[in-house]
């Protein structure tokens, strides 16, 4: 079989925040973004000023809330309720993971389901479950359902799985995949034979967080890969897929980086775009 075709996310993002620009310079008013993010984790800081960069390229404001590691959950609460108060902001994400003293689940309920661009409140969660169009859909699944589509533009009747099971990735990825009509297998650690699953499966996309875990011996001939992962090997980025060899199986698959990544962004940013829409009762 000839090489698999790559799914250019980087390129996808960039006509997504292109395409979004032209409508936000329609407005008098912007949209605006709050990032909090408590901590110094350096990987954190630059991809909070990369989402603000994209931000302001698009026509938005982004302002980013950096709080010390030692910040209290009462104190990021009360950041949290000033900016649900603040008809100014638009959309709002706190950077995940937090610090251990911080209860992420208490954090995640105090944003306004309207205001939660990440999708990870347990009400814009529930209302993703129920299909429903009034939710918010986390940024990563919902970018990878956009580069699926355009490979697949009609996804009835597939088969995919699904490697992992996390609230960020794996569970919201599950139910905009069955809201499309695939047949849908989540596997993960406790999955007695992962390898059986992924074999029979039209579509696999890999959130477990385990470098090059998805061998060509894994999927079918023909099979279109999404590759979450983000991991390093001796200073080298790389995936849950193993790119050199399943790439002469797979028709289609994502590369690390330069896939799935860059599309979180735009997701975020047209989640934002939504719901500044729906907040200020405008249509695009």
């Amino acid at each position: 079989m000839s090489e698999a075709k790559i799914i250019d996310g980087k390129k996808a993002a960039l006509a997504l925040r292109e395409k979004l620009a032209q409508h936000i310079a329609r407005y008098d008013k912007k949209p605006e973004l709050a990032v909090i993010l408590a901590g110094n984790d350096e990987a954190s800081l630059i991809y909070d000023r990369n989402k603000q960069k994209a931000a302001q390229e698009a026509g938005m404001k982004c302002e980013i809330f950096h709080l010390p590691e030692t910040v209290s959950q009462e104190e990021l609460l009360s950041l949290i309720e000033r900016l649900n108060a603040d008809d100014n902001v638009n959309g709002m994400i706190v950077q995940l993971p937090l610090p251990e003293h911080i209860s992420q689940a208490e954090v995640l309920k105090h944003i306004k389901p309207e205001k939660d661009v990440d999708g990870f409140c347990p009400v814009n969660a529930g209302l993703l479950l129920a299909n429903s169009s009034e939710a918010i859909a986390a940024a990563t699944p919902k970018g990878i359902m956009h580069l699926l589509k355009s490979v697949f533009p009609d996804l009835s009747g597939k088969t995919a799985v699904v490697i992992g099971r996390s609230n960020i990735v794996g569970k919201p990825l599950a139910s905009l995949l069955l809201n499309s009509n695939c047949t849908v297998t989540v596997v993960h650690s406790k999955t007695r034979d992962i390898e059986a699953e992924t074999r029979r499966a039209d579509i696999v996309i890999a959130a477990c967080g385990c470098p090059k875990m998805v061998k060509a011996s894994w999927i079918k001939e023909g099979a279109v890969l999404i590759d979450v992962g983000i991991n390093r090997i001796d200073g080298k980025l790389c995936g849950d897929i193993d790119f050199d060899d399943v790439k002469h199986k797979a028709s289609y698959v994502t590369p690390v980086p330069g896939g799935v990544g860059p599309m979180t962004v735009a997701m975020l940013l047209e989640n934002t775009f939504e719901a500044f829409l729906k907040q200020n009762n405008l249509k695009k």
